[in-house]
């Protein structure tokens, strides 16, 4: 069983990915170059890596600070359970580009001031927002659409750890006067330390690959390097530069993971 997950994990892991490296350092002139990554930075590269961080660690705190309410209601049993968990699991069920359609409508690019969000807006009497009017709100509207996407996984995965700490735990800091606060602090994050690690990896490595949501929402504006790199190789046929932005997201990506598994083992 071992040599056949070694042939996979070679053939559609690790050679794709060296022959990307390698490419992304070729040039229809000539080869072992790096003008493709020097030519990158007149093609918004860095702005493309800003926005990249920018996105990924603004979803990822609001995806973990939404997790932990409904984690913690997961947790618990009361009436209702199993519909709630139902109706918690559901976005994370619809199709990536779906929700992007979806969040199209709830914030419109065209018309700017229509949508759903808008009409919620009208009924306190509040005007209408164009969404799309400037990057803070593009990126808002992205941070919004990305999370209700995938706040789920994360919440399932810190309720799983939720529900493995002990009730006599909680009860003894409360005889020691720790209220919520200090019994969150000192009590729960400690002991979801693992549970909290493996789900920043798992939606990290995801969220510095989005794609489907930038590209249907602000399409390419503000620049992504996923988007960058699907711009090069569908609009200009400059395949070179779509390897290199490949390969500068691969790099973030392996820091990105090296450093939380870092942690994880000093933990």
């Amino acid at each position: 069983m071992v040599s056949p997950a070694i042939v996979y994990i070679f053939f559609f892991s690790i050679y794709p990915t060296l022959t990307a490296i390698f490419e992304s350092f070729q040039t229809p002139l000539s080869s072992n170059t790096l003008s493709n990554y020097q030519g990158l930075i007149f093609f918004h590269l860095t702005n493309a890596i800003e926005n990249t961080l920018i996105v990924s660690f603004g979803a990822l705190a609001f995806q973990f600070f939404l997790a932990f309410i409904i984690a913690g209601l997961l947790a618990r049993e009361f009436r209702g359970r199993r519909v709630f968990l139902t109706i918690v699991i559901l976005p994370w069920g619809v199709a990536t580009i779906v929700a992007a359609f979806v969040f199209s409508n709830i914030f419109p690019v065209s018309p700017p001031f229509g949508g759903y969000m808008n009409s919620f807006l009208a009924l306190f009497g509040l005007p209408p927002v164009n969404w799309y009017s400037g990057y803070n709100s593009r990126v808002l509207v992205l941070i919004l659409s990305d999370s209700w996407k995938n706040t789920p996984i994360v919440a399932l995965i810190l309720a799983s750890g939720m529900t493995g700490i002990s009730q006599e735990i909680y009860n003894a800091a409360a005889l020691d006067g720790a209220g919520p606060i200090r019994r969150f602090l000192f009590v729960t994050l400690p002991n979801l330390r693992n549970f909290i690690l493996i789900a920043l990896v798992i939606r990290g490595i995801s969220e510095f690959n989005i794609f489907a949501i930038p590209l249907v929402l602000v399409e390419y504006n503000p620049p992504f390097l996923t988007t960058l790199a699907y711009e090069f190789y569908s609009s200009t046929s400059s395949i070179y530069y779509s390897y290199a932005a490949s390969t500068v997201l691969l790099a973030i990506v392996l820091v990105f993971t090296l450093v939380a598994l870092k942690l994880r083992r000093t933990a």
